[in-house]
């Protein structure tokens, strides 16, 4: 079937279109982790340690599990390109089956979570701590898994709108959920982090039930939850195994950051606290990058779909150029602004507020650095993805962050001696080599897609 050839604007205005409403999600949804910081941040620094090793350890299981999300998008993007609902309908249904059966194989180790933390170093306040919150936040690990299978599923059929409005109602009730059991507010208990881990359950189930909700009633030509405990092996194997290495990927660089915020409390609490903060703020830049890099996935599988390479490269060329832009745009707001941007997240009278702003600066001027290479590596990702090429894009991610980054931030911070910042140095490192080898896999391949 012959289509039309888009320019650059219009391909532009379609990355638009589809990317915003995903940016503005997902810069919604990491306003809850936001306010989970913020909030612990003015209630207490070691409860602020405590969450902020506790959700690296829970992001990390999860991402894993959200690569068989994931490979929904452009599975579900080439079906729908071809009018395929069936093919949609069991590569959704599938996806689906793959991340609660992982949910509830990865939710028993967590019960021994404060002995893990001890285990691996770090101090006994916080592990009790974290521990603490662990025990509630796990059980959001399944309804988590099912909104990212949802999103996927709704990113790719380009209904997008839904995502942006249930991830804001989300980041809302967040707000009121952890103000009134963090603080004890408005006649509720003072709960302080267990607050904010009954808040991050709360939230997450809500969004699950909206997104259900809208399935059923909007796109009930799928019928998603027919008969949904009728299995299906073709497709199941088909997801699984584009899906694994995505969750691979996915662990190699979450795992880098867990592994520098494992050693980051080696070196003390108080460099761990900022080492969150600065987290924190290179996340939420990261969630523009992450939005653009699904919406060229969603881009790539149907340029696939209808055989279109010029769309697909023009497509790929437009959404890695308005990621950069924002990366240049973002990497100057950091290297002007560090000192105001720290102190949002720490309580005027906290006695550590100084030493927090002096290593917390330090951090924000190294994360202007990667902002380009860390978005150029997300969009490459994404574009791969589009074209179903995940298994090689996993094993030069996981040499570029393991291998090499990883290596070189120990070797800065403890054999060379310089610490947090040395630390910090490494992941540049890791992430700019990610960045060259992904962009060289996408665009030298290329012509071989079709």
């Amino acid at each position: 079937m012959k289509h039309q050839t888009q320019s650059y604007p219009e391909h532009v205005k379609a990355v638009a279109k589809l990317g915003m409403p995903l940016i503005l999600s997902h810069v919604a949804q990491f306003a809850i982790h936001m306010t989970d910081t913020i909030m612990l941040g003015w209630y207490d620094v070691t409860a602020l340690a405590a969450s902020t090793i506790a959700g690296t350890l829970l992001f990390v299981v999860f991402i894993v599990g959200a690569g068989f999300a994931q490979a929904v998008t452009p599975l579900v993007a080439l079906a729908a390109e071809e009018d395929d609902e069936t093919q949609v309908r069991r590569v959704t249904r599938m996806g689906l089956w793959l991340s609660i059966f992982y949910g509830l194989c990865v939710t028993l180790p967590f019960l021994w979570a404060e002995d893990i933390l001890i285990a691996i170093g770090q101090d006994a306040d916080v592990a009790q701590l974290a521990h603490f919150y662990l025990q509630i936040t796990i059980w959001q690990m399944i309804p988590a898994l099912i909104v990212m299978t949802l999103k996927s599923f709704l990113s790719a059929l380009e209904h997008t709108a839904i995502l942006l409005w249930a991830t804001i109602g989300a980041a809302v009730l967040n707000v009121f959920v952890n103000y009134a059991l963090i603080f004890g507010n408005w006649g509720a208990p003072e709960l302080g982090i267990r607050g904010a881990a009954i808040a991050s359950v709360t939230v997450t189930i809500v969004s699950m039930l909206v997104l259900v909700g809208y399935t059923l009633r909007v796109l009930p030509q799928f019928q998603l939850f027919k008969n949904f405990w009728r299995s299906d092996r073709e497709i199941l194997n088909r997801v699984f195994m584009l899906g694994w290495p995505i969750g691979l990927t996915s662990l190699a660089e979450g795992g880098l950051f867990s592994a520098s915020a494992v050693m980051m409390g080696w070196i003390g609490a108080i460099e761990l606290a900022a080492h969150g903060i600065a987290i924190q703020l290179a996340s939420l830049t990261f969630m523009v990058h992450i939005g653009f890099s699904q919406a060229a996935t969603v881009r790539a599988g149907r340029a696939l779909g209808r055989k279109d390479p010029i769309g697909l490269r023009r497509g790929g060329i437009a959404a890695s150029a308005m990621s950069g832009v924002f990366a240049l745009a973002t990497s100057a707001l950091f290297m002007l602004f560090p000192e105001f941007l720290v102190g949002l997240f720490i309580d005027p009278d906290e006695p550590a507020r100084g030493l927090l702003l002096s290593v917390g600066v330090q951090m924000v001027f190294v994360a202007a650095l990667f902002q380009i290479v860390d978005g150029a590596q997300v969009m490459a990702l994404g574009l791969l993805r589009g074209v179903q090429d995940t298994a090689v894009p996993m094993v030069m991610a996981t040499v570029s962050y393991w291998v090499i980054g990883l290596p070189t931030s120990y070797a800065l911070a403890f054999w060379f001696g310089y610490g947090a910042i040395g630390l910090w140095f490494g992941l540049v490192v890791g992430l700019a080599v990610a960045s060259v080898l992904l962009n060289l896999r996408f665009w030298a391949r290329l012509p071989k897609q079709f």
